[in-house]
């Protein structure tokens, strides 16, 4: 059960660096650009932890379909 809250921390660590990247403005704003890399890296970090036990194949598919939608609705409503 413990890996699925990795994946879950993995897919909003990837939202947060994703969203990171838009705030950042192209590398000109250094704390959004310091946070993108930051969230990227315990994103990883957390998708590895969790595929331990869960396969990479299903791992994977959840985390980045998850992550899309979440930054397609997070673009629309704000940016």
């Amino acid at each position: 059960m413990q890996h699925w809250f990795f994946l879950a921390g993995a897919i909003a660590l990837e939202i947060a660096g994703t969203t990171s990247m838009k705030l950042s403005m192209g590398f000109t704003l250094p704390l959004a650009s310091v946070a993108l890399f930051v969230f990227y890296l315990g994103s990883i970090v957390l998708l590895t932890l969790a595929l331990k036990r869960i396969d990479v194949s299903v791992a994977y598919a959840i985390w980045s379909g998850v992550g899309t939608a979440a930054i397609a609705v997070i673009g629309i409503l704000f940016f």
